[in-house]
């Protein structure tokens, strides 16, 4: 995992709804940034979709800059290509960019492992979190609520250190490209 306190990687990707390249200088003005992995695919993402929606509505005027990246091989996950990922980005009215990363490098210099993932920095871009949405799973029962995620954001924005345990998320793995695969993926416990 990547270690707290680690600046963010920066990026250079396209975002999949206006094709225009985003990177980590879009988001300089924000006290708190949120990067999240995902895919369409996966199971996990499906059944938070309505939330990682929300929060976007939630936070688009609180300081908080929210992009998601999906870095899925298509070639093995064609339901992940660019897009597909626009026309989810719009049926979602998602009020952050999705980005694609094509050549997985985005999501190694993150060390992103599954879909869902979330890394959540303050406004120095030091890894304050890096957690779990909240404790709902596909069939658990559990409502989706974001809890972990939003408490962890409003501590930034009240700067508050987050001294709570951190639940790693769990989802599908990241689906790498063959011979690409990054060497913490050897010890990744994910599935999908």
């Amino acid at each position: 995992m990547l270690p707290l306190g680690t600046l963010a990687p920066d990026f250079h990707l396209p975002d999949v709804v206006t094709g225009k390249t985003i990177s980590l200088a879009n988001f300089a003005d924000k006290k708190a940034l949120v990067v999240i992995f995902l895919s369409r695919h996966c199971p996990f993402v499906q059944h938070i979709k309505f939330e990682l929606a929300k929060l976007g509505q939630d936070y688009k005027n609180r300081n908080v800059g929210i992009v998601a990246i999906s870095a899925n091989d298509i070639n093995s996950h064609p339901d992940d290509a660019p897009e597909l990922l626009k026309a989810f980005a719009e049926e979602l009215d998602l009020a952050y960019p999705l980005l694609f990363d094509e050549t997985q490098q985005t999501a190694k210099d993150f060390f992103a492992a599954c879909t869902p993932d979330y890394f959540l920095f303050d406004a120095h871009r030091k890894l304050v979190y890096r957690g779990q949405l909240d404790d709902s799973r596909p069939k658990n029962g559990l409502p989706v609520t974001g809890e972990d995620l939003r408490k962890a954001i409003n501590a930034v924005l009240a700067d508050e250190e987050i001294t709570w345990e951190q639940k790693p998320s769990i989802g599908c793995n990241i689906k790498w490209k063959p011979g690409n695969e990054p060497a913490y993926y050897q010890v990744a416990a994910t599935v999908g």
